[in-house]
């Protein structure tokens, strides 16, 4: 059931009334003429073998206010980008497939990271940083949006609601989230449930009094991975390479575009993507990596809006605080189970939230030995001073033009 209740510092748009999304596409038809619109998708091959990556095709197969989409491909050889590519042919918006492995990439990675920037750090945040690239250098898309690539409940609407704050008459947005409700026959979402929620209100039980900390915590969903902002805006953005991508955008954002001028979309009533495993054996894996990186990626954060964090807040209090509210957190969901006829397994969250404690430990140890720890993606603003030519290059690299193919493997 829907609500329209506002709370925190991000507007919030509901989703009251099932129809208004065929309102919203027409909005759009019509609105796209002035205000064009791209997205950017990041997948692995390994995606196309799967019911969902397949399912999304056939939804944007019926979209037909998009001005461009370029699905960025990782771990493919080149038999597997040409079936990819065909694939994408069949859109009927203009459609590129950018193949990270290929040379012409990869060298233009390798330019980039000549001229003194730090970019051969792969994973989503690189690919959805080339896509962005690719989509400024065409220059005819006013709203770029990002989706992921394994959502089994994708429907089209979700990316009319997702983009239509950023093109509408009056809304005058500059960013927008999307956030949803993650279940099956349980509750999914661990990460954002267990980790991000109770690590964020205990940094500021902990004494971090940080407007940004305000800013995330009025996010419904914080690590969504849906997200639509302005191109001036996309131009500006340095986020992280790693699994700290969603937490680095939302600073960003708070540090440089007003909280009203930002916004929160209530996208399905039921979504559900792949689920990452919990790898409590190697923490080079899984959510055990991921929530090192995102912890790490908020420390930053949190730094950069002027906050200090002492050592022993980081090694010994906060991993206490985040157990104490994440606890909490375990307690309200197993209610909220029950109260739903969900399957709950009660052993099972609590081990995920011990082994988040030690995963936040370790951020903590990390973080005061290495502050500045992995280094952000630059802005494209950075890119065109640096490397004048790489808006010309990344077209040529990601189309695959035969005059840089001939350059490339001579």
């Amino acid at each position: 059931m829907a609500d329209f209740y506002q709370t925190g510092m991000v507007p919030t748009l509901h989703s009251l009334r099932r129809d208004a999304a065929h309102h919203l596409d027409a909005e759009l038809s019509r609105l796209g003429r002035d205000k064009s619109i791209g997205l950017v998708l990041p997948a692995l091959y390994s995606e196309f073998e799967t019911p969902a990556m397949h399912g999304i095709l056939d939804q944007l197969q019926r979209v037909n206010w998009l001005r461009r989409i370029v699905l960025v491909l990782s771990r493919a050889d080149e038999e597997q980008y040409e079936q990819v590519r065909r694939l994408f042919e069949r859109l009927p918006v203009e459609s590129t497939v950018l193949w990270l492995d290929s040379e012409p990439i990869q060298d233009f990675l390798r330019t980039s990271e000549d001229a003194g920037l730090h970019v051969q750090s792969p994973g989503k945040g690189q690919a959805c940083w080339l896509g962005t690239g690719y989509l400024l250098a065409k220059g005819d898309c006013d709203v770029i949006a990002f989706q992921d690539c394994d959502i089994k409940t994708y429907h089209r609407h979700m990316l009319s609601r997702l983009v239509y704050p950023l093109v509408a008459e009056d809304c005058q947005f500059e960013f927008a989230k999307a956030f949803y409700p993650r279940f099956t026959a349980q509750l999914n979402g661990r990460v954002t449930r267990l980790f991000l929620t109770p690590l964020v209100r205990a940094l500021q039980d902990s004494g971090i009094h940080s407007g940004f900390l305000r800013f995330l915590d009025s996010f419904r969903y914080g690590l969504s991975g849906e997200i639509a902002m302005t191109k001036a805006l996309a131009k500006n953005l340095r986020v992280s390479p790693d699994w700290g991508l969603e937490v680095s955008t939302l600073s960003e954002v708070w540090q440089k575009v007003p909280a009203m001028r930002t916004c929160q979309v209530d996208l399905t009533d039921c979504y559900d993507h792949k689920h990452q495993i919990l790898s409590p054996a190697d923490s080079s894996r899984g959510l055990n990596k991921m929530t090192r990186d995102i912890a790490k990626a908020l420390f930053t954060a949190v730094c950069r809006d002027g906050s200090v964090m002492q050592d022993e807040l980081l090694k010994a209090t906060l991993p206490h605080s985040y157990a104490k509210a994440a606890g909490e957190m375990v307690t309200r969901y197993a209610a909220d189970a029950q109260f739903n006829g969900l399957e709950y397994d009660l052993h099972a969250e609590e081990f995920s939230v011990e082994l988040f404690s030690e995963s936040l430990a370790a951020a903590g140890r990390e973080f005061v030995e290495n502050p500045m720890g992995v280094p952000a993606l630059p802005s494209w603003l950075r890119m065109e001073h640096a490397v004048p030519e790489a808006f010309a290059q990344l077209i040529t690299a990601a189309e695959r033009d035969p005059a840089w193919l001939q350059v490339a493997t001579a």
